[in-house]
């Protein structure tokens, strides 16, 4: 009997330590025998970390909102098809830094273009794949922010140098997000040390892969 696949996604404002935990958490799931495949959004292949560079280049200040969004739906699709659809199908866990939330929360909801119309694009994009479980690490974006200027080795991207109000948008689009989609987003405190929001991720994740298995 194939085993199956199981697509986790982690999304939070800037600043919020996802990317860290969450490639702490593939390493230990690893070590415990488990198959993991760790990718990130835009990019985790050749096409999509080149339009990644597109989007997130401190000089392209000038790209239009919709511009981006479509972007961001390329850059999707081609990961999807190329890495996480043939993990998934041969049945291992992928572990996904941002997916299809990220553009509801900063394109749909904090740019203003619509929730519905960013759905519908991504939808072209994505078809039926969706999270079976989606962790959102939620923090202040003061905060967030606060975390990313005393971090002098960590690249600011053109998302990073953007206004306190319009991270603010994002983190209450994101919340909406929860209320829409509670049994598939779990919101996680990452104000905490990275030490107690690494045990929470791991017990939540656990708790999902023991129920597949």
């Amino acid at each position: 009997m194939q085993k199956k696949g199981y697509f986790i996604t982690s999304e939070g404002p800037e600043g919020a330590g996802k990317t860290t935990v969450m490639n702490l958490l593939g390493e230990r799931l690893i070590d415990e025998g488990y198959e993991v495949v760790m990718t990130r959004e835009p990019g985790g292949i050749m096409i999509s970390e080149k339009i990644r560079d597109i989007i997130l280049n401190n000089e392209h200040t000038m790209m239009e909102s919709r511009t981006e969004a479509l972007l961001y739906a390329a850059a999707r699709r081609q990961h999807l098809v190329e890495k996480v659809l043939p993990a998934l199908a041969a049945g291992k866990i992928v572990i996904c830094d941002r997916f299809i939330d990220s553009s509801l929360a900063y394109q749909g909801f904090a740019r203003g273009i619509g929730v519905e119309e960013i759905w519908a694009i991504n939808k072209f994009a994505i078809g039926d794949t969706m999270p079976e479980k989606t962790l959102l690490f939620d923090i202040d974006p003061a905060v967030g922010l606060a975390r990313i200027n005393a971090h002098k080795e960590r690249e600011k991207n053109r998302l990073d140098v953007e206004n306190l109000a319009f991270h603010q948008k994002v983190r209450a689009g994101y919340l909406s997000l929860v209320e829409k989609y509670p049994e598939r987003i779990q919101v996680i405190d990452a104000s905490q040390t990275i030490e107690n929001v690494l045990d929470e991720t791991y017990v939540i994740i656990k708790r999902e892969l023991e129920i597949i298995r």
